[in-house]
């Protein structure tokens, strides 16, 4: 087990997941700029690296994150305009929820506790939410006077329905992980010393015995597909993917661990890069 310090986001591996911490726990791991240039950095470390399989987002301290740190105060929220186009600069945490909805590893996120602002919205892209029981979930963006963000009014209605989604944004709820839990957001709730070891095994429990190509692919064609217009968009990408992997080195390897009763070894690494099942 290795860690990365001195940042204000950290990775410690153990084995073959990378756990990603938010590191500001003096300030409840509020985000800043600096945070988001780290986690794009680690995303891509990640992807880069073959031994990781998956990566587990999680805080330090006794919150997950906070939300965007205010200590500009009432100009915290003053952008400068973007000077490749004269408008609008783009949403800081829109661009780290696009990173992890690209990521070719699977991500499970593990609030260790209160996640507000893109403290939440952060963690929608994430394929599994595990949270702990002192989490709370606050979408209060209109009492501070905002609009979601972090391509969170494209990913939450989908986890939690659209009435779901209006209700806790609009009414700017603070959500109890109770309640998280029975509408979907999360897929468990454990006490808080439990969470990222719960987190490690179930990311654990994704990718043991699975082909780390087959595994990025099948990611990135169930995130697309939520947003597809027809089944048959999803058949058209999956024909191309069973036609480029039916004659690869992992098939080959994986049929033939089946017959032998063994565990397949796949040869094929995502660092190589995927086939482009949408062209």
């Amino acid at each position: 087990m290795t860690t990365r310090v001195a940042s204000v986001v950290t990775v410690e591996r153990r084995g073959e997941i990378a756990v990603v911490w938010l590191n500001r726990p003096d300030r409840l791991n509020a985000f800043t700029l600096e945070v988001r240039d780290r986690l794009l950095e680690v995303f891509d470390e990640c992807d880069a690296d073959d031994t990781v399989r998956a990566v587990v987002l999680t805080g330090t301290g006794r919150a997950f994150c906070a939300g965007a740190d205010l200590a500009a105060g009432g100009e915290t929220f003053v952008l400068t305009e973007d000077p490749a186009t004269g408008g609008a600069p783009p949403d800081s945490g829109g661009q780290v929820s696009l990173r992890i909805y690209a990521s070719k590893k699977p991500v499970i996120a593990a609030i260790n506790g209160p996640a507000a602002g893109v403290g939440v919205t952060m963690t929608l892209p994430a394929d599994v939410r595990i949270a702990s029981d002192t989490a709370k979930f606050g979408f209060v963006f209109a009492r501070r006077g905002l609009v979601p963000e972090a391509c969170s009014t494209w990913f939450l209605p989908r986890i939690v329905g659209i009435s779901t989604a209006i209700e806790w944004s609009v009414g700017a709820k603070m959500v109890s992980a109770a309640e998280a839990l029975e509408r979907g957001l999360v897929r468990e709730v454990l006490a808080a010393d439990r969470v990222v070891d719960r987190a490690v095994e179930v990311a654990r429990e994704m990718v043991d015995g699975t082909a780390p190509v087959s595994a990025a692919l099948t990611r990135q064609l169930m995130w697309q597909m939520l947003g597809a217009a027809e089944p048959e968009v999803a058949h058209r990408a999956e024909s191309i993917a069973i036609y480029r992997r039916g004659t690869s080195d992992d098939v080959r390897e994986g049929v033939a661990a089946f017959l032998d009763k063994r565990t397949p070894v796949f040869p094929q690494r995502v660092s190589a890069g995927l086939p482009d099942l949408f062209d």
